[in-house]
């Protein structure tokens, strides 16, 4: 059981046969690690910690058995669940949260297609699937981690939702399926050759159109797509970057066992200490109980410095696909008004 109330969250597990060694709360909103272990209490374990600045929580329960053995587990006693790309968690909603309402809006007619662009560059093909609306359009988002935006952040309903209402201009959805992520979106200078040598040429084939698209992506999709942008700026209208995982050394040390960090570090360093760049509108958003909202923050100075039109917004969520997606309207509802009018 969890509840959030007077600026605090609280927690419950039965255990009235003590079967449990321990329970320990398992979030990603920045709660010290020495207020997460749950007090015994008459057959339930207990635990009320002050609430980050967050409007809704996922978190799990790490059980702690005899042996020695543990588990992560969702709380039993709540229903609500968030799916992610790493299984559900338990979401806990405060007062005053609201899902989008545009979940639950029409879309207007539209067709999908899907194929696959072999890139030599990567010895690999890319999946890719594109939404259309019925009405002819030369305007594109392009999607990094495409098939999990649209799953757990339901990104083609957002813009079915936003083309139908008329709050933006009728355009096409290509979402880019992921491959090896880790070393795909690192900053890596194949990958970019890839999407615009093999990529983007063949979705402006199927589409009919050659102007630049607008890029998106999270976490390390976001900074593989200001990669791409720095490197081949002319394929580029505006970008869309959520939580990206623009490392510092200075905030993200304790990142630095990722196989593929000093490179990223590398990439994140040339872009802060440039004085100039081929500007296009970039919008960002994150978590204000998230860890890479201090690297977002001195990519928007860094970006804004350099002549990108940038805005950005902290919302009140941390590093996951529900919070991305609650922060499509307004911000990227806003980006495309300002790239196409």
């Amino acid at each position: 059981m969890a509840e959030c109330r007077d600026g605090v969250l609280a927690f419950r597990y039965p255990d009235p046969e003590r079967r449990l060694a321990g329970v320990r709360l398992q979030q990603a909103v920045g709660i010290p690690g020495h207020l997460l272990d749950f007090a015994v209490d008459d057959g339930h374990w207990t635990l009320t910690v002050p609430r980050p600045p967050v409007a809704r929580l996922e978190y799990q329960f790490e059980l702690r058995h005899p042996d020695g053995a543990t588990e992560w587990v969702c709380d039993p006693a709540n229903p609500r669940r968030s799916p992610g790309a790493f299984g559900d968690k338990s979401e806990l909603v405060c007062a005053g949260y609201v899902t989008p309402p545009w979940l639950t809006w029409d879309g207007p007619e539209e067709s999908t297609q899907d194929f696959t662009v072999v890139a030599p560059e990567l010895n690999a093909a890319i999946g890719v699937h594109v939404w259309s609306p019925a009405t002819r359009t030369d305007r594109v988002v392009v999607a990094h981690d495409g098939p999990e935006f649209d799953r757990f952040a339901s990104l083609t309903q957002y813009c079915a939702a936003m083309v139908r209402a008329g709050r933006v201009a009728p355009f096409h959805l290509v979402l880019l399926s992921p491959g090896d992520r880790n070393e795909w979106y690192s900053a890596n200078p194949r990958y970019a050759r890839a999407l615009v040598t093999n990529v983007l040429p063949r979705v402006r084939a199927e589409l009919g159109t050659d102007a630049p698209v607008v890029g998106m992506g999270a976490s390390l999709g976001a900074l593989a797509m200001l990669h791409a942008q720095r490197r081949h700026p002319a394929f580029f209208a505006g970008l869309f970057l959520q939580s990206g995982s623009f490392f510092r050394p200075n905030y993200d040390g304790h990142e630095s066992g990722f196989q593929r960090y000093l490179r990223l570090v590398r990439f994140v360093g040339r872009v802060v200490r440039a004085t100039a760049g081929v500007a296009v509108p970039v919008a960002i958003t994150c978590g204000r109980a998230e860890e890479n909202r201090h690297n977002n923050r001195e990519m928007a100075h860094a970006l804004r410095s350099q002549g990108y039109p940038v805005t950005i917004a902290e919302v009140p969520d941390a590093h996951n696909f529900t919070a991305w997606r609650d922060a499509l309207d307004p911000h990227l509802t806003d980006l495309l008004r300002r790239v196409w009018g």
